[in-house]
């Protein structure tokens, strides 16, 4: 990782808070994702499993962590399973951790070589009554490939039958839900880092630029800033493009009179930024633009006003819709006909508003959370991107910032990012 290195109580404090939701006699096995090929003798670029991460900071394949906090002896109450560095392939690959190293990254002072594991391991399954395995639970997508979490599992199962089998995932979805202190400085850095980017964007973009060369100019500024690259692939949508939601191709030229929306972010340290800016390539708004663009921003801050602790998505999701149905008659969109006679499982603000207002964010860019219906917990850190996509005028708008939810009140992480129509038109100042 390109990081300069992270405090490892963060990953200490994630240790302690998992063991903390652990029954008495437990061990909990994490893995490492596999190294996936692509062609021939390649691979993808390695992406370390989001939970293994969260547990210890550790950024290398084949990795394993052991917690097992009832362990007679007290030196393998948490364990970290590293492969033994190899000359040969460190000559091809690069350099893998030492014990020292390791400890420095995770604050894991016990450390065993993966091709010694067996030889303890078994002691410590006997000792326990309880063991926890891990799956991909993410609501949003089944897991149809055997990877190795499922590999493993269902080796343990055959190894050791009698044991009482338990979901690692119930725990990390509460608890990485809920951001500490530490985890949010990691994410204001990959925010401050995208700000930066933002902000270059504004004095580059201008007409007949291309979508690719904007891309180009995110990817240079997050390198430069030690950044591991995006946080997901960039959206770089101009004119019509920016109603596909998820448009990646980022292979056109962006025209005078045209608005751009840009859906892009930073990683940091394995944290992420998610921003989202609409701005006119001609660096003014048209009339009409700027009118579509204000409703937008006025969906926006509401939907942060009401972005509660115990206040559940579908519940928000109704209110931020009865608030984009008011702006949206406002707009010419809808009449009040239309809205009198919707279908109520169909809104008519639908046609105009099609996706969710927020997610979760953090070690995942769409991170654990609570689901549909459950209240959301006091310390998370969630996206509001609220949009407006209007076939008929070849239009896209959507204003995204990152939020962290406290008692004490919302916290805008993304507040020095530039967001109103006349910010952004005095900063492109073409």
């Amino acid at each position: 990782m390109k990081n300069l290195p992270l405090d490892p109580q963060l990953f200490i404090n994630n240790r302690q808070r998992f063991v903390a939701k652990m029954k008495p006699q437990s061990i909990a096995i994490i893995n490492s994702n596999d190294e996936l090929p692509t062609n021939g003798d390649a691979l993808h670029k390695f992406k370390q499993n989001s939970d293994l991460y969260w547990l210890t900071g550790i950024d290398q394949e084949d990795t394993m962590v052991v917690l097992f906090p009832d362990n007679p002896d007290p030196k393998y109450r948490e364990v970290l399973v590293l492969v033994r560095p190899n000359e040969l392939k460190e000559k091809w690959d690069g350099h893998r951790l030492r014990k020292d190293e390791a400890f420095a990254v995770s604050g894991m002072s016990t450390v065993v070589w993966l091709d010694s594991l067996d030889a303890v391991l078994q002691q410590w399954i006997n000792d326990a009554a309880n063991i926890y395995l891990n799956t991909n639970e993410n609501n949003r997508k089944a897991n149809l490939v055997p990877v190795r979490d499922y590999r493993y599992a269902q080796e343990m199962k055959e190894r050791y039958p009698l044991h009482n089998y338990l979901r690692a995932a119930v725990i990390f979805k509460e608890l990485r839900a809920v951001k500490t202190a530490e985890e949010v400085k990691v994410i204001q850095e990959a925010i401050d880092i995208t700000e930066k980017t933002f902000r270059r964007l504004l004095t580059f973009i201008k007409p007949a630029v291309w979508e690719h060369e904007i891309h180009a100019e995110i990817m240079h500024e997050f390198l430069r800033n030690r950044s591991a690259g995006e946080a997901y692939g960039s959206i770089i949508a101009s004119g019509d493009r920016a109603r596909t939601l998820h448009y990646v191709s980022n292979n056109q030229e962006c025209k005078d009179g045209e608005l751009i929306l840009m859906d892009f972010g930073a990683e940091y340290g394995g944290y992420n930024a998610d921003l989202t800016r609409t701005v006119p390539v001609n660096g003014k708004f048209s009339a009409r633009q700027r009118q579509v663009y204000d409703a937008c921003l006025h969906l926006h801050n509401y939907a942060k006003t009401i972005l509660r602790p115990g206040i559940t998505i579908a519940k928000y999701h109704e209110m931020v819709g009865l608030e984009a149905t008011k702006e949206f008659i406002k707009l010419g969109l809808l009449t009040e006909e239309e809205v009198k006679n919707q279908d109520p499982e169909t809104p008519a603000y639908r046609r105009y508003l099609y996706h969710g207002i927020s997610h979760h964010l953090g070690v995942d860019v769409h991170d654990l959370g609570p689901s549909f219906h459950q209240p959301i917990p006091e310390g998370a850190v969630m996206t509001v991107e609220p949009g407006i996509y209007i076939e008929e005028e070849k239009m896209g708008v959507r204003i995204e910032n990152n939020i962290w939810i406290t008692a004490a009140g919302n916290i805008d992480l993304m507040k020095n990012i530039p967001i109103t129509a006349d910010e952004i038109e005095a900063l492109m100042g073409h």
